[in-house]
């Protein structure tokens, strides 16, 4: 075969980087497509009705997805993001330590020092990770329609839900339980509810702390443990019976 003539500005555009804009706008179609599809899948399982009958569920069957996220500060509204996602799927008391999920996600905004070092993500790292739309997307589709569940819920939720509403307009429809109120209500004599003190209280190994999926796998190891307190004390069998006793708590 003829070799291309290399003086050319396709080839020379090729091997500098750059791409002629026909290709361009062929790549861009796809990106702008899967992107649609994105959305389209996270709006439909928004959409989804949360199912009341979920709520007899045994706890000892209950579906949850144990999750939290690293962010690059404490006010979605001033323009912190978030940085990475980590979850891990319990069904019971039963831990599924192979069914995690993990992803850093490109930020818009600078990673202040503060936050580096205590979680270890630079700017570099997810400068390289995939767009937000691509890490909620595959975070909402390993969550499903479970149940979710995190310690100090309302920052994590508040987080997920200016995601969803800045990629697909549409707020979070799922149950979400935090393993801080269950505290609150099983030992209401503590004065400190940080996840580092329960951790210990429980005899909960503390490793790779502010890393998204290992606070995930130790949030869930809380939770079992309180799944177990509560099986041998309380009279709650299931979900209702859990969201009534905290309700009162």
């Amino acid at each position: 075969m003829k070799e291309p003539n290399k003086g050319g500005g396709f080839w020379n555009n090729l091997r500098q980087g750059g791409m002629p804009s026909a290709i361009a706008s062929i790549r861009g179609g796809e990106s702008a497509q899967q992107t649609a599809q994105q959305m389209a899948f996270i709006r439909s399982l928004m959409r989804e009705k949360r199912r009341p009958e979920v709520l007899h569920t045994p706890l000892s069957e209950l579906e949850t997805v144990i999750f939290d996220l690293e962010t690059t500060g404490f006010s979605h509204q001033h323009g912190d993001e978030i940085m990475s996602f980590g979850a891990i799927r319990v069904v019971g008391q039963d831990i599924k330590e192979e069914e995690c999920f993990y992803t850093l996600v490109k930020c818009q905004t600078a990673i202040p020092e503060n936050i580096t070092r205590l979680t270890g993500i630079t700017e570099e790292m997810t400068a390289a990770a995939p767009p937000l739309i691509d890490g909620l997307h595959n975070f909402m589709a390993f969550v499903g329609q479970r149940v979710l569940v995190a310690h100090g819920s309302a920052h994590d939720k508040s987080f997920l839900n200016a995601a969803l509403w800045k990629t697909s307009k549409v707020q979070l429809t799922h149950r979400v339980l935090d393993t801080m109120m269950l505290a609150r209500w099983l030992e209401p004599q503590r004065s400190n509810y940080t996840l580092d003190e329960l951790l210990a209280v429980h005899n909960i190994p503390i490793q790779g702390r502010h890393h998204a999926l290992e606070d995930a796998k130790m949030t869930a190891r809380l939770w079992v443990s309180y799944l177990r307190e509560i099986s041998n004390r309380r009279q709650v069998d299931t979900l209702g019976d859990l969201y009534a006793y905290l309700s009162r708590a």
